[in-house]
């Protein structure tokens, strides 16, 4: 195994193989930086085939130069088979902290930045010298977006988004997770974005409620899958009171009507006025109806409870750890509920005291997701599609305690109707960009947060 760079040497580049056990560990770099005398170099940073034209390469390089950049990365052609597609990337902000971020094959590289990391740096990662190497380049200046295609690069991964998405929670890849949680929690305390417990406690009598839980599904075009999801919830068996609300977001198909079917009094069908809302819009149009319980428990139109105990299983966990939201664990299978890998997605990186730091790595919480209404009223949902429960989720964190429920208590089906099951470039850039968003905006709101906090003490 090698780390490829290449070295500008009397207007040409020079390529460099240097061996290694890890491309992306501390070592790696530190052989980088011994090997490395000009002021600029060429970083190849994934596995495949890279081809450019030097001139193309070389003017680029001077570009950054000449703006004094300590980093850049830019567009690149992706080679799959015969078939020729430009990927552009997007440009990197104070939120674009995951450790999946894109920048392609090929980054520029101030020498000088990758020595003063080194000396900083006290820790000797094996997975994580990379990440942490670029958080740390991003607080000495910005990451430059170079908005043109230098190279072609040859994917080597080639399997769908929907199946990318899960590599951050595979169990073989822990050791990983571990050396990229410390290098986030460093980098967010060094930014003064490090929120710590004690966590404000929430007082689940403050408002009285007829209905203790509420399971909430926001549906479109699900007649497919909407009938197992009701009797899946019909199905719980507590020692409370619980309805269902199911917000239709003006289905074409079958979906009303098989709601209208199903003859059970805790069923609360809502078809909103508007015409405008996401997934998020839903959820406001149920926790905010008169009928929404204590708790309102997640449920997607095309998943299923594990079993008949899943919502005492939430329900006591609120009051177990006052929490203001739980999340569960789910298990991924097929729609003859087989499992497929990866099989249980139970988020055991959390952590009481460092899990609201280290969501901001990653682009995923976990499912079920349930919350304490009152709190969930204050918040608010964004009416999109895509993340608004990533939102919520660091809006709570950031400020109340989020229980964890480790043994599956969901299946998560996937088949071909799953909105993430293939995503085009195009909206992958836009989930990853709005994502981004969301961290920027926590990541602020948490450093005014602590400046204020600082200042009165």
């Amino acid at each position: 195994m090698s780390a490829t760079v290449y070295i500008p040497v009397n207007n040409q580049l020079k390529k460099v193989e240097i061996e290694t056990e890890s491309p992306e560990s501390s070592a790696t770099l530190r052989k980088i930086a011994e090997t490395v005398s000009v002021d600029y170099f060429l970083l190849k940073i994934k596995s495949g085939e890279v081809h450019f034209q030097e001139e193309l390469v070389l003017e680029w390089m001077d570009e950054v130069r000449f703006d004094e950049k300590v980093f850049s990365y830019s567009n690149y052609e992706q080679v799959s088979g015969e078939k020729i597609q430009e990927i552009p990337t997007i440009k990197y902000t104070i939120g674009s902290i995951r450790d999946d971020f894109n920048f392609g094959a090929l980054v520029v590289i101030q020498t000088a930045v990758l020595k003063d990391y080194l000396q900083w740096e006290t820790e000797n990662y094996e997975y994580a010298g990379w990440y942490a190497f670029r958080l740390f380049a991003s607080r000495k200046g910005r990451l430059n977006h170079f908005d043109h295609a230098n190279y072609q690069y040859t994917e080597i991964d080639l399997r769908k988004s929907g199946e990318k998405q899960f590599d951050y929670v595979n169990p073989n890849n822990r050791a990983r997770q571990i050396e990229m949680e410390k290098a986030v929690t460093v980098h967010l305390e060094i930014i003064g974005a490090k929120v710590s417990p004690p966590f404000k406690a929430v007082n689940f009598n403050e408002t009285y409620f007829e209905t203790e839980a509420t399971v909430v599904i926001p549906v479109l075009n699900r007649e497919k899958t909407i009938y197992d999801a009701i009797h899946s919830v019909l199905k719980q068996k507590t020692s409370f009171r619980f309805n269902l609300i199911i917000v239709n977001n003006h289905s074409t198909d079958k979906t009303a009507e098989i709601i209208d079917s199903i003859d059970d009094d805790r069923i609360v069908h809502v078809i909103s006025e508007a015409f405008n809302l996401g997934i998020g819009g839903c959820w406001n149009e149920a926790v905010n109806h008169p009928t929404c319980g204590r708790f309102a428990v997640q449920l997607d139109s095309d998943d299923l409870y594990s079993d008949e105990n899943t919502l005492q299983i939430i329900v006591d966990k609120f009051h177990e750890e006052k929490c203001a939201m739980v999340i569960g664990s789910y298990k991924m299978v097929n729609f003859k509920l087989e499992e497929i890998p990866p099989g249980v997605i139970d988020h055991r990186e959390w952590s009481d005291e460092n899990g609201p730091n280290n969501a901001l790595r990653i682009n995923g919480l976990g499912a079920p997701r349930a919350f304490y209404t009152p709190i969930i009223r204050k918040i608010g949902f964004p009416n999109v599609s895509y993340g608004e429960d990533y939102a919520v989720g660091l809006a709570i964190s950031r400020t109340w305690k989020v229980g964890r429920i480790y043994e599956p208590v969901y299946l998560c089906r996937r088949w071909d109707q799953n909105t993430d099951s293939n995503l085009s470039i195009e909206k992958m850039n836009a989930h990853n960009g709005y994502k981004d968003s969301l961290r920027s905006n926590e990541i602020l709101l948490r450093q005014k947060i602590n400046a204020q906090t600082h200042a009165g003490t």
